[in-house]
C-alpha cells in the first residue's frame, strides 16, 4: 500500500450531525490543540442524507467537508450504510434480518440489514455512488469507508435462496453436493436445489448446545462461507459504485472484534480493500499479548503490508459490566503498540462524547465537559504533537519475521462445527497459545493464511491443523524439503475442505510429511493431565511437561520420538515427534503442552534456526521492530504500572519520542514507551 500520508494519521470517528454548528467551529478549534488531522464522518448517516425513496439532501455533509478541509483535517468519508433507514425498513421488511430461531427483526440498533436483501443491496449502491459523484473531487477526501464494522449472520428467506445459487456455483450439480456433504448420513439425500434449506436452529444444528453444533458439519461450514461472502459482495457493490467514478480512490472498512470476528473470513476480505482497517477494543484486563497478535494478523491479511488502527477508545468503553478508566498512559501506551506492530494511523471512536443514547458514557476526545481542560484531552494532545514529530519515520517500514503462525478461518469453523472429540477445543485459544510463546521470548512472528508464501520463513507452526485445504499438504511438503521446519499438532490432518475425514489414518494428507500414524484420540477432562516426558538432548531441555484436553496414541512411520507420555495405558508412547524430510524437518506435538513447553519448544527452535529475539528485556515489557531503508526501529512497550530497567546497548541510541540518546541501561517508565532508531544490523 502507498502511504496515505507522509505522517501515522491521527482522528477517529466525528458525528457533527449530533450537534448544533456552533459546536463544529469549536471542535475545530479543539481538534488543532490535539493534532487531529483526519475525521471519519457520516458513518451512520443514511437517513439523514436520503429521507426517503427520492431524496438526498447532503448538504449538511459539503458544509461539513468544507469545514474539515478548511482546517487541515482530511476526511475518512463513509458511505453511511452501516444502518438503514426506518422508511426503508417499513416500506422494505425484505431489509431486515432473521436470526437463526426464524424470528424476524424489527427496525432498530444497527448491523440490521440483510447482506441478500434486493432492497439493502440497491440502496445501498446507489447510496455510495451518489457521495463519489458528489465529492470526487473535494480537497479534504482522503479515504473511502465502507459500512461499518460488516457482518452477522441471517437466515432469511433471501438468504436461503442466495445460499442455493451459491451451492450450485461452487459444486455444479446435486451429486456432486450430497457427496461433500455426507447427505447418506441420516438419509439427507436431495434431489432438488429447493429442498436446501439454511442450517439453523430451526434444521440442522442442536438449540441445546449453541449456534456451532450442528448435525452436518459440511453443510454449516458452507454456510459460513456464503454468509462471509454475502457481506463481502454489499461491500464490493459500494465499493465498486465509488472506484466507477473515482478509479484511484482508497476504500476500506473496519473490521471488528480486534480483528478476530467468527463470522467473516479477513484474509478472503483482505484481497478486496486497497488497506487493512482495526477496531481494537481491549480491556483493562486483557492480556497484551492478545491485543499483539490481533495486530500481527492485520499485518498479515494484506502480505505485511501496513494498516489502520481505525477504532479505539481513548479512555474508558461503555458495553462491558464494569468500565474502568484506561490509567495515565496507557491509551499512549496501547496507541504505539499498534504502530510497533504495522499501523499507520491511530483513530479513536469517538472524538466528541455523544450526549445520548447507547453510546454516550463511551470515551472520547472531547468529554461532555467540552473543552480542553481535561486529563484524557491533555494525553491525546501530547500524543497528536509526537505523531506530528515522528512525521515520516515509519511510513512504509515493514516488519521482518522469520516464523509465521498459519490462521485459517475455514479451519476455525470447522473445528467448532464438530461435534467431537470435544467442546473444549477452541482453534483461537491455541493459536493464541503459540504466539504467547513467541510473544514471551520477544520473538517476532508473522500470521498468515494457508495461500501464503511460505519461503521467506525458516519456521511455519500450524496449530491443529485439523482441515486440509487442497494442495496444501503438497505445499507444505516442499517447504520443508527445501529446508523449512514444520511444526503441527494434535487434531491435524483430519479432514478435507468439506469436513470429509481423510480415510486410512489420520493424519492423513500430513501422513507422509510427520512420519506418524495416530490411532486414537484421548480427550481429557477439566482438571485431568498427563505428562511429555523428554528423551534427553533430543529437544527442548526439561525433563518432564505437563499436557491436558486431548492426547493421541501414535505410532511412528519414520519419525524420532523426541518426547513419550509419562502416564495413563499409552505411557511411553510417542508424544513428540521429529520428522527429517528433504533438508528440512517436520515436528508433530501431539497434546496440549503447558506454557512451559511452550516457551522451551519455540526458544530450542528458533536459536537452532537462528531466529533472534528483538531484544532481551524484563517482564512486562514488550519489543517490536519495523525496518525502513536500512534502518532499524526498535519498540520497548512497558505494560506494567511501574518502572523498568531495560538494556540499550553500548552504542549510542537515539530515542525517538524524547530525542534523547541512550546507552547501556535505561529506565522505562511505568506505561512507557521507547522507539529506538539504529541500524538494521543493530
Amino acid at each position: 500500500m502507498k502511504g496515505l500520508s507522509n505522517k501515522i494519521l491521527y482522528g477517529g470517528d466525528y458525528n457533527p450531525e449530533q450537534w448544533p454548528r456552533d459546536v463544529w467551529t469549536e471542535d475545530m478549534r479543539l481538534f488543532k490543540l490535539a493534532g487531529i488531522d483526519i475525521a471519519t464522518v457520516n458513518v451512520f448517516s443514511w437517513a439523514r442524507n436520503q429521507p426517503d425513496e427520492e431524496t438526498y439532501r447532503f448538504e449538511w455533509l459539503d458544509d461539513v467537508m468544507d469545514m474539515l478541509h478548511a482546517n487541515g483535517v482530511h476526511a475518512c468519508l463513509g458511505t453511511g450504510t452501516a444502518a438503514h433507514p426506518a422508511w426503508m425498513a417499513r416500506k422494505y421488511p425484505d431489509v431486515l434480518t432473521v436470526d437463526s430461531q426464524g424470528r424476524k427483526k424489527k427496525f432498530g440498533r444497527r448491523h440490521n440489514s440483510c447482506p441478500n436483501s434486493p432492497t439493502f443491496r440497491l440502496y445501498g449502491e446507489r447510496l455510495a455512488g451518489r457521495l463519489a459523484e458528489r465529492y470526487k473531487d473535494h480537497p479534504a477526501l482522503l479515504l473511502w469507508h465502507v459500512n461499518n464494522e460488516m457482518g452477522w449472520r441471517c437466515y432469511c428467506d433471501n438468504c436461503e435462496r442466495a445460499f442455493r445459487v451459491w451451492l450450485q456455483e461452487r459444486y455444479g450439480t446435486l451429486d456432486a453436493l450430497n457427496s461433500a456433504w455426507y447427505t447418506s448420513f441420516w438419509g439427507h439425500t436431495f434431489y432438488d436445489w429447493e429442498e436446501i434449506v439454511l442450517p439453523s436452529q430451526q434444521s440442522e444444528h442442536f438449540s441445546a448446545f449453541g449456534h456451532e453444533a450442528t448435525a452436518f458439519p459440511a453443510m454449516s461450514i458452507d454456510y459460513d462461507r456464503f454468509n462471509s461472502d454475502s457481506f463481502l459482495a454489499c461491500y464490493k457493490l459500494e465499493r465498486d459504485a465509488i472506484k466507477s467514478v473515482i478509479p484511484d480512490a482508497v476504500v476500506t472498512t473496519n473490521f471488528q472484534s480486534n480483528g478476530t470476528y467468527k463470522p467473516l473470513d479477513y484474509f478472503k476480505w483482505a484481497k478486496e480493500l486497497d488497506v487493512v482497517a482495526l477496531d481494537s477494543y481491549p480491556t483493562n484486563d486483557t492480556p497484551m499479548s492478545q491485543i499483539a497478535m490481533r495486530h500481527d494478523l492485520m499485518r498479515g491479511l494484506k502480505n505485511g503490508d501496513p494498516f489502520l488502527l481505525m477504532e479505539q477508545s481513548p479512555s474508558q468503553l461503555n458495553w462491558k459490566d464494569v468500565n474502568p478508566l484506561k490509567r495515565p498512559g496507557v491509551m499512549r501506551l496501547w496507541s504505539y503498540q499498534a504502530v510497533a506492530r504495522g499501523a499507520e494511523a491511530v483513530m479513536f471512536f469517538q472524538l466528541r462524547r455523544s450526549a445520548g443514547a447507547f453510546e454516550k458514557f463511551h470515551g472520547a476526545v472531547i468529554d461532555h465537559a467540552g473543552h480542553e481542560h481535561t486529563r484524557v484531552f491533555s494525553e491525546c494532545a501530547e500524543l497528536g504533537r509526537e505523531l506530528q514529530e515522528l512525521g515520516d519515520k515509519l511510513i512504509g517500514a515493514r516488519t521482518a519475521s522469520k516464523a509465521a503462525i498459519v490462521f485459517d478461518w475455514d479451519n476455525w469453523w470447522a473445528i467448532e462445527h464438530s461435534s467431537g472429540p470435544t467442546t473444549r477445543l477452541k482453534y483461537l485459544n491455541q493459536i493464541q497459545r503459540y504466539y504467547d510463546a513467541f510473544y514471551s521470548l520477544n520473538l517476532q512472528v508473522d500470521l498468515i493464511g494457508t495461500d501464503a508464501k511460505l519461503d521467506d520463513y525458516a519456521l511455519v507452526i500450524a496449530p491443529v491443523l485439523y482441515m486440509v485445504k487442497p494442495g496444501f499438504a503438497e505445499k507444505l511438503e516442499a517447504y520443508t524439503a527445501g529446508g523449512g521446519t514444520f511444526v503441527t499438532t494434535f487434531f491435524s490432518g483430519i479432514v478435507q475442505e468439506t469436513d470429509l475425514v481423510t480415510l486410512g489414518g489420520y493424519p492423513g494428507e500430513l501422513r507422509k510429511l510427520l512420519g506418524i500414524w495416530v490411532e486414537e484420540l484421548d480427550p481429557l477432562f477439566p482438571g485431568r493431565t498427563n505428562s511429555f516426558v523428554m528423551n534427553e538432548n533430543a529437544g527442548p531441555p526439561g525433563e518432564t511437561y505437563s499436557c491436558s484436553l486431548l492426547c493421541e496414541r501414535l505410532h511412528t512411520e519414520g519419525a524420532e520420538t523426541v518426547a513419550v507420555y509419562g502416564g495413563d495405558f499409552y505411557a511411553g508412547m510417542p508424544a513428540l515427534t521429529r520428522n527429517r524430510f528433504g533438508q528440512g524437518e517436520a515436528w508433530y506435538i501431539s497434546s496440549d503442552p503447558d506454557a512451559d513447553f511452550l516457551v522451551d519448544f519455540s526458544k530450542y527452535l528458533s536459536e537452532k534456526l537462528n531466529i533472534k529475539p528483538v531484544a532481551q528485556t524484563p517482564p512486562g515489557v514488550e519489543a517490536s521492530a519495523r525496518v525502513k531503508e536500512g534502518r532499524r526501529y526498535t519498540f520497548l512497550l512497558n505494560h506494567n504500572d511501574h518502572p523498568a530497567a531495560v538494556q540499550i546497548g553500548e552504542v549510542p541510541t537515539t530515542e525517538l519520542l524524547s530525542g534523547m540518546q541512550l546507552t547501556g541501561e535505561a529506565t522505562l517508565p511505568a506505561y512507557g514507551v521507547f522507539i529506538l532508531e539504529g541500524p538494521i544490523n543493530s
